[in-house]
């Protein structure tokens, strides 16, 4: 028997991907979303056997209507909504705020802050309809909700304003049995994190490389959360490569 339908966003890849097996290896069903079919059924196809609990829907998060034929689709599919691991995000390059261009703080903003509150608040009305009511919304923060890196301002200000957004959501489900939890990652490997083998700025000015833990340690702090009972909340997670400078970054 299924624990619940549980969202991943950005299914198609690294920290989305893990988490979506690990999910649906846990027992929940799971729904896949992201732009790209093709990367999600590999998502699908590299589950083995938990395959069979994901169904694969695409959707372009920073796209209002796509996002409110994603909330219908797992409504006729479904019928509720549980959990949502709101992961969906993007990055530039590193670039000093004078040389970022509007384009480029807009493509950031739109996906990682733009998205996110989308799918929030569809999770949300869902969970607010639905019998029984609830359920409990994950967003994927960052080490960078924290602290910057050099270079950053479009995605450190995001995942800033992620953690004003997962309050809001936390205070605003009380009356409707909602909770909100954000989990902030620091150097979860994945294709994202592939260039800190070789070196990423430092504060200093330097490029040194940085440590990085598996992705497999995301997928199970996620699980535990989402697995937790409504009467419990892991409000902030942070989950990071024990070496790297978060602690005295700067």
């Amino acid at each position: 028997m299924s624990k619940g339908i549980a969202l991943v966003t950005g299914a198609g890849s690294g920290i989305g991907r893990a988490c979506a097996t690990a999910l649906a290896t846990d027992g929940w069903t799971v729904v896949l979303t992201g732009r790209r079919e093709n990367a999600l059924q590999q998502t699908i196809s590299e589950a083995g056997e938990a395959g069979a609990q994901m169904q694969a829907i695409a959707c372009d998060v920073t796209d209002p209507a796509s996002v409110e034929a994603l909330y219908a689709g797992i409504d006729k599919a479904q019928g509720r909504i549980d959990v949502v691991f709101n992961n969906a995000g993007t990055n530039v390059p590193p670039l000093n705020l004078a040389d970022l261009t509007y384009d480029q703080w807009r493509q950031v903003i739109g996906v990682n802050l733009d998205g996110a509150f989308l799918i929030a608040k569809g999770a949300f009305t869902m969970m607010r309809d639905q019998t029984p009511q609830g359920g409990r919304i994950i967003n994927n923060g960052s080490i960078s909700a924290h602290v910057p890196r050099p270079g950053s301002a479009p995605y450190t200000a995001s995942k800033h304003a992620i953690t004003g957004l997962t309050r809001c959501i936390s205070l605003d489900g009380r009356e409707f049995n909602i909770g909100c939890s954000q989990i902030d990652i620091g150097n979860a490997a994945s294709a994202m994190t592939d260039a800190m083998k070789k070196g990423v700025p430092q504060a200093d000015g330097s490029m040194k490389p940085e440590p990085v833990m598996d992705v497999s340690h995301v997928a199970s702090s996620v699980v535990y959360m989402a697995g937790l009972p409504p009467e419990a909340n892991v409000q902030f997670m942070t989950v990071m490569a024990t070496n790297m400078p978060f602690i005295g970054r700067g």
